[in-house]
């Protein structure tokens, strides 16, 4: 099969390797869709967890062509979406419903082989049956399921006022579920007039391009989707006195940054983060097939598996109109 590895940070290279079998408790993926997340290019640029070489893609769906003897919940021809994030169940963490911070802790795509491959292996406990969810859509499970998790813990409140900084995919399912949880007004920003623009369409009632558009003391809640450190060091400002803060996108690691610490105190601040997600799968399908979070139009780009290093460097630079990448290892 052909599968896309990084063999070290900057390097990556398309390869012909053999197809994996799966053991006793897991399946055998045809991957279909895959999608590329900043968390692959964080793995790519050295800036993040990962071990090389290592094969990406944790946001992906496909179709079971193989099962392990033990598995009892699919068969081949089942079309599946993978929760990448495996768990022991049975450390401290685990044992506290903390699976997202496992002692044992494994990811597809991070630690294992992913989805940029023709076929992945995953265990049956991490695979979700999509139905007749399109693999485009499937392909949503994993990244919708970790805005669940950071929404859960942010807690808005009903009819608040929220700013979402950072108007990509993970921008504009944050803008969705913001839109369910009852937030009567949302304002969208980011430097891509492109992806502010797009966000009207997923309900921003205000878009901005400039952070210094944005009204100081004022939101209820500012979520920040970019992971960008200059965006970080200002959410402060922007949030009322005693409003929440979620520090969503994932930043660069062995970085840090100034903030007063003062300002937060005065304002009496909620400063929250949120990782990965815990058992929030089941609810994002469930959003999808309902079609109550919406993804076709965030789809810009569907690649062959060969053009993975070209969809990377079109989102880093930011090109216009480029939102969620595919990558389709059997195109």
């Amino acid at each position: 099969m052909k599968a896309a590895k990084i063999q070290q940070p900057n390097k990556l290279e398309t390869l012909e390797i053999p197809i994996p079998q799966p053991a006793d408790d897991e399946l055998l993926i045809q991957v279909m869709a895959s999608g590329i997340c900043g968390t692959d290019i964080h793995i790519f640029r050295g800036e993040y967890l990962g071990s090389y070489p290592v094969i990406p893609g944790h946001e992906f769906s496909g179709v079971v062509v193989a099962v392990g003897q033990a598995v009892k919940r699919f068969k081949p021809g089942d079309r599946v979406a993978v929760e990448p994030n495996i768990a022991c169940d049975n450390c401290y963490n685990c044992l506290n419903n903390r699976q997202n911070f496992c002692l044992n802790w494994q990811a597809v795509g991070v630690t294992r082989p992913g989805g940029m491959a023709q076929y992945v292996t995953s265990p049956e406990k991490a695979c979700f049956d999509i139905g007749d969810l399109p693999f485009e859509e499937g392909a949503f499970m994993e990244p919708l399921s970790c805005v669940l998790h950071g929404m859960q813990r942010l807690g808005a409140e009903l009819a608040g006022k929220i700013a979402i900084l950072g108007a990509g995919p993970i921008g504009c399912l944050l803008l969705q579920v913001a839109r369910l949880q009852g937030a009567a007004h949302i304002t969208v920003t980011d430097k891509n007039h492109s992806r502010a623009e797009a966000s009207l369409a997923f309900g921003a009632d205000r878009i901005c391009f400039k952070l210094d558009e944005l009204p100081k003391d004022h939101f209820d809640a500012v979520i920040d989707a970019t992971g960008a450190l200059p965006v970080l060091t200002r959410t402060h400002e922007f949030s009322r006195p005693g409003g929440k803060i979620l520090w969503f996108g994932v930043p660069p690691s062995g970085q840090s940054m100034p903030i007063e610490p003062f300002t937060v105190f005065r304002k009496g601040l909620t400063i929250l983060s949120s990782y990965t997600s815990v058992r929030n799968s089941i609810q994002a399908l469930d959003l999808l097939k309902s079609k109550r979070v919406l993804t076709a139009n965030l789809v810009s780009h569907q690649l062959p598996l060969q053009e993975l290093q070209k969809g990377i460097e079109s989102i880093e630079r930011g090109e216009p109109g480029v939102m969620k990448v595919l990558i389709k290892p059997n195109m």
